[in-house]
């Protein structure tokens, strides 16, 4: 018996794979790639519905404590005072649970999910801004609980809802903005408590030291220093002109600034701390 060997070419053997199994596809382009990690990000809200507590009951629970607490004594009745508390617990609620975004990478970067992401043929920031865009839901439903249950207790924005909209669209912005900062915390820290930690040392200043619950003149001169250059503070003045049906240029510019100076910043600090983890 006489055995025959047949030699085939690389050429014909690309060829055949070719044929077999189709061209090879495109390479997603970088926002298909950020919505799908986008969509992966609320999916897993789908599967632990657990993780929208912080946007459903952190709203409410400081809504109703604050506005029974302090609003007769500041304001005389709650009813005056949810008038001026509600934008400004509007952009705590949604400040403070920023940085659950941080908390989230750290925790897949602890499991090794971002090792398989940075093997993917993808763009490379894809995984974080997905994330970034799939949390945007979330400030979004924090945003309309706090609404829902202001006008329930009696606040009536004068800009109606062009400027309730409005005030929701520039609040989105600067949390997608400053969540850059938490992403940074989540490549740096080792821990999820440790990015927990650092984020609740930086938010509470910024949120309490800030003219959420009081005007800023009723505060001693050093604290007022920095009420003034607080970037929540020039937020809270920014939503509540446009609740009231106003704009202020010089304090949507302020904000706008702070945004892009998140972004500018701490964006490519992240991106260069990903890269060497790779």
């Amino acid at each position: 018996m006489t055995s025959t060997t047949v030699t085939t070419s690389p050429a014909a053997a690309v060829g055949a794979a070719l044929t077999l199994d189709g061209p090879r596809p495109k390479r997603p382009s970088a926002t298909a790639t950020s919505l799908s990690f986008g969509w992966r990000a609320l999916l897993k809200i789908k599967h632990v519905p657990e993780q929208l507590f912080d946007v459903t009951m952190f709203p409410v629970m400081f809504t109703l404590m604050f506005t029974y607490l302090f609003g007769g004594a500041l304001a005389g009745s709650t009813e005056a005072y949810v008038q001026f508390l509600i934008p400004g617990i509007l952009v705590q609620t949604v400040v403070m649970i920023t940085m659950y975004t941080g908390l989230t990478l750290n925790k897949d970067i602890e499991k090794g999910v971002f090792d398989r992401f940075r093997s993917l043929p993808i763009w490379r920031p894809a995984p974080l801004v997905g994330a970034l865009l799939g949390d945007l839901v979330r400030y979004t439903i924090a945003s309309v609980i706090v609404m829902v249950l202001g006008l329930v207790l009696g606040f009536r924005p004068s800009g109606g809802v062009v400027g309730i909209v409005a005030s929701i669209a520039l609040l989105l912005l600067f949390s997608f903005a400053m969540s850059w900062i938490w992403t940074m915390f989540a490549m740096l820290m080792r821990t999820e408590q440790a990015v927990m930690g650092v984020s609740m040392f930086i938010l509470f200043p910024l949120t309490f030291a800030s003219n959420i619950f009081v005007e800023p003149s009723t505060m001693p001169g050093w604290l007022q220093a920095f009420v003034n250059v607080n970037p929540v503070s020039h937020l809270v003045t920014a939503i509540r002109d446009l609740m009231e049906g106003t704009v202020d240029a010089a304090s949507l510019g302020i904000v706008f600034a702070w945004c892009a100076g998140f972004v500018v910043v701490f964006g490519p600090i992240t991106m260069r701390l990903y890269n060497r983890k790779s």
